[in-house]
């Protein structure tokens, strides 16, 4: 199935339309540390609809980028089942795509090259090879640096390149591991709306690890917090805002907020309280 179709998001959210694209079931992890056993992931469970956007977020140690090195298939060494459409995850595969924090870039390559790395397994003619790898160039806004190499382009420039090469074999899941971590804030947030675009356009399901609640919902349908030592579901939290988000919104504070609280604080979340001060506003006094 081609991940570039529309309709993969629309039948996600038809009510019992279909089983989970991908599910975690009592997913655990155990790294060996100094002869020591450390317990990364406990009891992990979540199912996620074809077309959906979730986001993990957490404080660091909490195996959120563990969780998708499981499910990409870079580790198989672990308690549980991962399904992708029913079969279970036992290596890398052709359905499943990327993008790291740093871009890993080969600084030998072009743009082009690059990006047509991701479709080294691929059975492709040379003319389709160059089709599809134009195809995302463009997707990107990277029309024109096709020949360029890495160190001559920004840092936002080559973190296209690289979700261009997470997408150019059209995979159904694409998986991000902070990609816009190390960037500075303006770059960050257009890349946030290019791949808001892309989402758009393509319909791919997509699970986004973060440390930034902003962005975790300013992108995601859902947003999964985690809780360290192990690393363990502590809420998941429906974002029901439409898309686009206004980052200033009432709503969107309020839920970050929440986010923040649960990141950081024990107990219900308790919304601030609103006080009446003398020739003030009461919604702008927050006690």
């Amino acid at each position: 199935m081609n991940a570039f179709n529309p309709s993969a998001r629309e039948a996600a959210n038809q009510p019992h339309a279909i089983a989970p694209l991908v599910s975690f079931d009592r997913v655990g992890k155990v790294f060996s540390v100094d002869g020591q056993a450390f317990e990364a992931i406990q009891d992990f469970s979540l199912a996620i609809n074809e077309g959906e956007f979730i986001a993990i977020v957490g404080s660091s140690g909490c195996g959120k980028s563990t969780l998708l090195r499981l499910l990409v298939g870079l580790d198989t060494e672990f308690s549980g089942e991962i399904r992708v459409d029913g079969a279970p995850v036992a290596g890398i595969g052709g359905e499943r795509g990327i993008v790291f924090q740093e871009h890993r870039l080969f600084p030998w390559l072009t743009v082009a090259q690059n990006i047509g790395l991701g479709l080294v397994n691929e059975k492709l003619t040379q003319g389709e090879r160059a089709r599809r790898v134009h195809e995302f160039v463009q997707l990107v806004g990277l029309k024109g640096f096709e020949s360029a190499y890495p160190h001559q382009l920004s840092g936002g420039m080559a973190q296209r390149v690289a979700i261009a090469r997470g997408l150019v074999a059209s995979p159904r899941i694409l998986l991000l591991d902070e990609p816009f971590g190390a960037l500075d804030a303006l770059t960050r947030q257009q890349l946030q709306d290019e791949l808001l675009a892309i989402r758009e356009r393509s319909g791919i399901t997509t699970l986004l690890v973060t440390h930034d609640a902003e962005e975790a919902i300013y992108l995601a349908d859902r947003v999964v917090v985690m809780a360290p030592r192990p690393g363990r579901i502590k809420s998941v939290v429906e974002i029901e805002l439409p898309h686009p988000r206004q980052r200033t919104g009432a709503d969107f504070h309020r839920l970050r907020e929440q986010l923040l609280h649960q990141l950081t604080g024990d107990g219900d979340y308790l919304p601030p309280v609103l006080q009446r001060v003398e020739g003030v506003r009461p919604e702008f006094i927050a006690l």
